[in-house]
């Protein structure tokens, strides 16, 4: 029976601000964890464990039994304690406190429990429920749990918040052919005839979005991780991609883990070390302590790899390991501070990769991953600062999106540079030591950096950290009698107030035969470059060549008749990136011409991460920025750039990238010919090795364009082996059918969560719903979309509402709709600020594309 309880309602209201916290009564209390709760629970809360026993049926339909017992030390009385629990109480059959049985009492998402039960000191609370399903990620014969953000109150009663880290005793009682991991080392098992019993011991120190496990029908291959035993569950069945894979990703994970033991200088600070591969995983990883979840796609690889996605996956495994210092033995004390262990683990990650293929080999990969992803978002009108404050952990996942992922490592190597790396490593390493096993904010991290350097740290992190935006590089130039008689840097804002971003990049003057490099450290608003002053006027000159620097930089119209001559690949990369940039902003170059400028250099260009750049910007143009009848008139001769350069690289990864490329835009029937023999025969080009989800790729490009064969997605299904991968396929063929009204059925079906729970697949399905040869039709699916996108930051993991935006919104190039954006927001003045940027941020190419039509 549910009661209300009037005190409730007198919970203080402890403000919080960097510098002060102050009592405030009369609170109401509130769906969610408020920050106000959560700072009042940390007062009053200490030594938390949680013993928990699931019993998980075969039967996917069936429930999960659970008890749970949580014990604690409480400071004070006075008031209610909530214990979070987004669920239908009616899941709760007994609340016992302290030895007395009491009735339910759930408000607002929480359990509470009534101050004349509980007492100062220690408090043992024991219910006995049904296990809560909004973060168990149940399949038919395996199931994990993601509990990031704020998702572990959607299984059990807890304290859901990342400053009260607790220890877990965890129980799985599971289906006798069932294997299991968890945070802890397994203490015990029981076997009998239709079940086994997993008794973990008591795990390290951690906040509740680190607790984990995952069970089901895995197969398990143990072997060392720097010393230490590691056991992987995983369910690929692909005997290649096995024998390949395996050996590398323990090789990578030792490596990695090695590498951030001698950087921070301490040992790998849990209790085990472990990891499983997630078919069609939500995320790439999931840093869990003991138990990291990877997505299976990203970790086996065939032998028909490429360097992307090698590097994809020393980069991916690096990260989460990095996570094991930076996020889980340190903490943030409140998800406003989520970016700190994210822009760590990626810069780390990117760090510990430094030294092995050179620096601008490093540089190269570091601008290539970072730079244009932060930048999609930066350059918009729903642009996020780094940091952004956050009330109430209900809305943590709207802060994730690509500037904690992207510039805020780019923001960390600006640092990294202002203090020397030994400065930085000296501060790192004291901060790590002095929060370890404890939870720490920004300032906390700022205040001992700044003791490391005598930078103002405070000034530089304003712009940087706590606003948004980029900065517009500009130039003047005179020249007199062939020299440089002046030459000054100007930067302002893209948009917004006026401010100055500090920082150091490169400009280089390239002459016949030699470069003349300008280190310029810019801190103003203007810079009057005095080394420049007598040199001999250049052939062009090249902005922000270092590759570090960040904005939108100029772009000398002269580099675009040397442009494929330029001897460095980053040179290259960095004037590839600019040119775009530009472009985007209707300067320098039109679209058409951009597209044919890039599509000329293929042939040329031989470092495969510029291809892959290179590829990723004329699929965008040809999509997005040449109208239907400019596409058509220039196909064939696009399709044939493609393929004669891909005919002439020496490169089989580089072969791979621009045959993915040809399949991506091919509209011509000579196109289909060769494209539908490749998938049929089952045979690849010369120097190409395609694997089963290349062919199924194939299958579906081939399809979505109404392919004559209408017996190919049959075919292609009959192909594959893997349970998983079939079933994903089978998930999204609605989508990619000829048929119209298949695909209404598929798109409304989405209306329901139920539908949506493989978030992997329902985006990948979504890519072919709205693929620009379907969106005279598709288009009216999007006020729909649209609407559902409260709905699912609710009910969906944490990149999921800016995935949904980007796969329905992409691709689109039109006014119509543009003007179904714009409605929209017009008819909903008071939408979701955060939602409401992130549409911005997703339709931003739309709006650019609709302008530069104009």
């Amino acid at each position: 029976m549910i009661h209300a309880y009037k005190t409730l309602f007198l919970l203080p209201l402890l403000l919080f601000s960097c510098s002060s916290r102050q009592l405030v009564s009369d609170s109401v209390a509130e769906n969610g964890v408020s920050r106000s709760l959560a700072i009042y629970r940390k007062s009053v809360l200490a030594g938390i464990h949680y013993a928990l026993e699931l019993d998980i049926p075969k039967q996917r339909a069936q429930a999960i039994v659970a008890h749970e017992v949580v014990n604690f030390q409480l400071s004070a009385v006075r008031f209610p304690l909530q214990l979070d629990f987004k669920e239908n109480p009616a899941r709760i059959s007994s609340l016992t406190i302290n030895g007395q049985k009491v009735q339910v009492t759930h408000q607002n998402e929480h359990l509470i429990l009534m101050p004349e039960f509980l007492r100062k000191g220690n408090n043992d609370v024991q219910i006995q429920f049904q296990a809560g399903e909004g973060a168990l990620n149940r399949n038919q014969d395996y199931l994990y749990t993601l509990f990031v953000p704020d998702r572990a109150r959607t299984v059990f009663p807890c304290f859901d918040q990342p400053d009260l880290k607790a220890t877990y005793t965890l129980t799985l009682r599971l289906p006798k052919e069932w294997s299991a991991i968890a945070n802890a080392e397994l203490r015990d098992s029981v076997l009998d005839q239709q079940t086994k019993t997993y008794y973990y011991k008591t795990s390290d120190l951690l906040s509740t979005y680190l607790f984990a496990f995952a069970a089901g029908k895995f197969q398990l291959y143990q072997n060392n991780v720097n010393g230490h035993p590691a056991s992987f569950l995983y369910r690929e069945t692909d005997a290649v991609k096995l024998k390949s894979s395996l050996p590398a990703i323990y090789d990578i994970h030792s490596s990695s883990l090695k590498y951030f033991e001698d950087w921070t200088t301490i040992p790998y600070p849990f209790q085990k070390f472990g990891f499983v591969a997630i078919p069609d995983f939500q995320f790439g990883g999931m840093e869990h302590p003991g138990a990291i979840q990877y997505k299976a796609s990203s970790l086996f690889l065939d032998a028909g790899a490429t360097k992307d996605q090698l590097n994809a996956r020393n980069n991916l495994i690096a990260h989460e390991t990095a996570h094991m210092w930076f996020g889980d033995l340190v903490t943030m004390d409140w998800f406003s501070d989520v970016w700190m262990k994210e822009v760590f683990a990626n810069f780390m990650a990117d760090k510990s990769a430094e030294g092995q293929d050179g620096n601008d080999n490093y540089t190269l990969k570091f601008l290539i991953d970072h730079f244009p992803a932060a930048y999609a978002v930066d350059r918009t009108a729903g642009a996020n600062p780094i940091r952004q404050p956050l009330d109430n952990l209900k809305d943590a996942g709207t802060l994730y999106g690509n500037i904690i992922y992207h510039k805020a490592p780019i923001m960390m190597q600006q640092l990294e540079k202002l203090m020397g790396k030994d400065k930085f490593q000296e501060g790192v390493r004291e901060y790590l030591h002095k929060y370890a096993n404890t939870n720490a904010s920004w300032p906390d991290l700022i205040r001992i950096l700044d003791r490391h350097t005598p930078v103002d740290l405070e000034k530089w992190n304003r712009v940087w950290v706590n606003e948004n935006g980029r900065p517009v590089i500009d130039y003047t130039m005179a020249y007199q009698s062939g020299k440089i008689k002046r030459l000054v840097v100007t930067q302002k804002p893209e948009y917004g107030l006026q401010r100055v971003w500090p920082q150091t990049f490169e400009i280089t003057l390239f002459y016949p035969g030699l470069v003349k490099v300008l280190r310029v450290n810019l801190k103003d608003g203007n810079l009057e470059l005095k080394e420049a002053e007598g040199l001999d006027k250049p052939l062009f000159m090249l902005f922000n060549s270092g590759g570090d620097g960040y904005g939108q930089w100029p772009v000398d119209v002269q580099i675009l008749q040397y442009l494929f001559g330029i001897e460095k690949p980053l040179h290259r990369s960095v004037a590839y990136i600019s040119l775009y940039e530009q472009m985007l902003n209707g300067k320098t170059v039109s679209p058409a011409d951009l597209l044919m400028l890039f599509s000329q250099g293929l042939e040329k260009e031989q470092e495969e991460l510029n291809i892959r750049l290179l590829c990723g910007y004329i699929s965008n143009i040809y999509w997005q920025f040449i109208s239907k009848s400019e596409r058509v008139k220039i196909a064939a001769e696009l399709e044939d750039k493609l393929w004669a350069a891909m005919l002439r690289q020496k490169s089989g990864n580089n072969k791979k990238q621009l045959f993915k490329a040809y399949q991506d835009v091919f509209l011509s029937q000579t196109a289909r010919n060769r494209l539908y023999q490749v998938w049929k025969d089952q045979k690849a080009p010369t120097g190409i090795t395609l694997s089963e989800d290349d062919y199924t790729s194939l299958a579906f490009s081939l399809a979505v364009r109404d392919d004559a064969d209408n017996s190919i997605l049959a075919k292609q299904e009959s192909r594959i082996t893997n349970p998983d991968r079939k079933k994903r396929f089978e998930f999204i063929v609605p989508a990619v059918s000829g048929n119209k009204n298949t695909r209404d059925e598929f798109n409304s079906s989405l209306k329901y969560l139920a539908n949506r729970a493989r978030e992997s697949n329902v985006l990948a399905a979504l890519y072919y719903l709205h693929h620009p040869l379907r969106q005279q039709y598709s288009i009216a699916y999007l006020p729909g979309s649209l609407a559902l996108l409260e709905e699912i930051q609710s009910t969906g993991d944490i990149f999921f509402p800016q995935s949904w935006l980007q796969a329905n919104f992409g691709a689109y190039q039109t006014k119509e709709a543009a003007d179904i954006v714009r409605g929209f927001l017009k008819s909903h003045p008071n939408y979701n600020p955060r939602l409401k940027a992130k549409i911005l941020q997703a339709t931003d190419n739309l709006f650019r594309a609709e302008k530069l039509s104009d």
